[in-house]
Parts: structure tokens; sequence; C-alpha cells
């Protein structure tokens, strides 16, 4: 693989970092941010910094004032449903807030996309969800951990594919998100719980099945298990 050029590297640091601590609240909202200091505080260029502060911007992060500077905007204006906005929030102190976030999201829309699947998804496409479930508990059984998520990252992309709404489709990145997420910050069961898996297979027995209000009922059961798996594995402090 290419290595990229350093001016990638250090916009890609410099973007990392500011991002990180604006979505972790270094930055409180209205601070505003001047191009010299962070020439001085992250060793690059003005002309990095620059960029660095447009492709926030884009993202609704921060906000440039004629003769002020670059002041950073409340969490209300930011793009949340941006994947790196995502990234760098899971990176955050506020890790637990946007797995919240994400899991109340996923409550909401993956059962839906379940039913949905279950009666617009090709016997083709259903098989092959059958097929992934029997992977996920290939994988738990194995202990292979990056088979796991893998298998169960691409278990849900395709529910939301197979639901035929393509709203639910684009959200594939965000459920995508929220997995590596709990992975990654240990919010999970060191060993996958064999309810889990029984559900993930409830939910492509009853979509290859054609019945959808089981496919409903089991993705809403699994969308639980994952917001009380979280619950136990840092429960909230008094």
């Amino acid at each position: 693989m290419d290595t990229p050029p350093a001016a990638s590297r250090l916009h890609a640091r410099v973007l990392d970092e500011l991002g990180v601590a604006i979505c972790g609240g270094k930055f409180a909202p209205g601070t505003v941010l001047y191009i010299d200091e962070l020439v001085e505080r992250c060793a690059v260029s003005r002309s990095v910094v620059r960029e660095v502060l447009r492709v926030l911007a884009s993202m609704g992060l921060v906000e440039a004032r004629r003769r002020v500077g670059t002041r950073i905007r409340p969490a209300a204006d930011w793009n949340v449903f941006d994947p790196q906005v995502i990234r760098w929030r899971l990176a955050s102190a506020e890790r637990l807030v946007q797995l919240r976030s994400l899991t109340e999201l996923r409550a909401a829309v993956e059962p839906q996309a379940a039913l949905l699947a279950a009666r617009r998804a090709s016997s083709a496409e259903a098989a092959e969800l059958v097929a992934l479930a029997a992977k996920l508990w290939a994988a738990a059984e194995s202990g292979d951990e990056a088979g796991f998520l893998a298998a169960d990252i691409e278990f849900h992309r395709r529910v939301l594919l197979h639901s035929g709404n393509e709203m639910f489709a684009g959200l594939h990145e965000l459920v995508a998100a929220s997995l590596v997420g709990r992975h990654h910050h240990h919010l999970m069961p060191q060993h996958p719980d064999q309810r889990a898996l029984t559900l993930h297979a409830d939910v492509a027995q009853a979509i290859q099945r054609r019945d959808g209000e089981r496919a409903r009922t089991a993705m809403t059961d699994l969308m639980q298990q994952i917001h009380d798996e979280m619950k136990d594995a840092h429960p909230p402090t008094a």
C-alpha cells in the first residue's frame, strides 16, 4: 500500500486531534480558535490549519467569524450523522453518550428494517442472512473476535439493505460505527452471549420464512440485549 504524502498525514493528524478535542468537550461552545495559535500548538503550516478548519466547518463543528476567528459551535449544530464525527465522539470521554444515541437509533430503525426485509428480500438474500447468523455462531465458538465483528457488521448491513428502504440502507455506516465502538471500548461481553446469537438466528430465519412480525420482535429483543450489555459493561454512577 502506498504511503500517503506527508501533507496528507499532517492534515489527518491535525483533523483528528481537533475533532476529538471538540467532540470531547475540551473546547466549550463559543470558544474562539486562532490560526496562529493552532499553527504553534499543532506544529503545522497555516495552510494545513486553514484546510482542517474548513473541513470542521463543513461538519458543523466550527464557524468562521470575520475579524474574530473560528468559533466552536454547539453540539446541536453538528452533523451527528457524519461517520467521522461519530468516530471522534467514540474516541472521546463522551463515548457512552454517543453509543447510547446510536443504540437508541438502531432500536428505532432495525426492527422495522427486519420486518420489511421479511417482505422484500429475495430467497437468496434471506439465505445469505441465515448463513451470516451461522458465521456468527462459528466465530463465537472459535473465539475469532475479528471474524465475529466482521460478520456482525455485515449481518446488520444486509438487514438494512434488504429492507428495500434506501434511507435505512444509508444508515449502515452508523450501525457499523456502533458495533466497532462497542468492541473497541469493551462495552460488550468478552464472550458473545448465547441469547444474542440465538436472536440473530431468529431474525434471519424469520426473514427467510417471510414472518415479518417475528423478525421485528426478534430484532427488538436483540436491540434490548445490546442495551443491557452496554449497561452491564459500564453501569451508571450514582
